[in-house]
């Protein structure tokens, strides 16, 4: 059971109903409820159980405000991207990324509405999660495409971060477009050449809560013994 203003949430419906907010009322979250969300997402699983995380809660009115002016920068080139019906900054020439899909130089011209982007400095609760590179085991690495492996050891923590500020009654999101603006972001921040920035979540009470979320069905992303083979399905348990 999870607590929700004194009722309680089963951790299924915290699961299916975390779904990422960006818009948050003008209520104050208190250090002691961060405290207990981060004390109980430790618990998230990692490689070894290095726990390669570390975390920045971000307060100072002016960082705010530069981590605002960075992550738009990186949004605009991400939208970029989106504008040419492209994923963006995705490895699809063969598993590699071989260099920008778009005009970086361009993109960063560009004017667009995103009241996420515009009042991110205002978020209630505004973290930014960093990952030390050399306790991130990268089974991966040497594969002739991206790797992807060292991620699984500091996401999960970073969604046990919003599925723990669920079960409190609040919501937020976790985003990467930060990531595009490492370097200011360490230099900023005084983050340590061993880490990396892994992303940045913002946390409040929402506006408005998305319950009822939109995924594919079990049976489109699970196959029986091959890829593209027979859907899995209950009776087949």
């Amino acid at each position: 059971m999870a607590d929700m203003g004194g009722q309680a949430l089963e951790i299924f419906e915290v699961m299916r109903t975390a779904g990422a907010i960006r818009e948050y009322s003008d209520v104050a979250n208190s250090d002691e409820v961060l405290y207990e969300i981060l004390d109980n997402a430790r618990f998230a699983p990692s490689g070894g159980n290095r726990q390669p995380w570390r975390v920045l809660v971000i307060k100072d009115a002016a960082v705010r405000r530069r981590v605002r002016e960075l992550y738009s920068e990186g949004w605009k080139e991400y939208m970029a991207h989106v504008k040419k019906g492209l994923v963006p900054f995705a490895p699809i020439d063969g598993g590699k990324w071989s260099g920008p899909a778009v005009d970086l130089d361009e993109a960063a011209g560009m004017t667009f509405s995103n009241q996420y982007a515009l009042t991110l400095d205002e978020s209630p609760i505004l973290l930014v999660l960093l990952a030390r590179l050399s306790d991130l085991a990268c089974l991966d690495n040497g594969l002739d495409r991206q790797s992807i492996v060292g991620g699984g050891s500091v996401y999960p923590f970073g969604h046990n971060i919003l599925l723990a500020a669920r079960s409190k009654g609040l919501g937020g999101v976790m985003t990467t477009v930060v990531c595009r603006r490492e370097p200011q972001m360490k230099l900023l921040l005084e983050i340590p050449e061993e880490f990396a920035v892994a992303g940045l979540i913002t946390i409040g009470t929402p506006k408005k809560f998305f319950t009822k979320l939109t995924r594919r069905s079990v049976e489109e992303f699970t196959f029986v013994d091959r890829f593209g083979g027979k859907a899995f399905m209950p009776s087949d348990s």
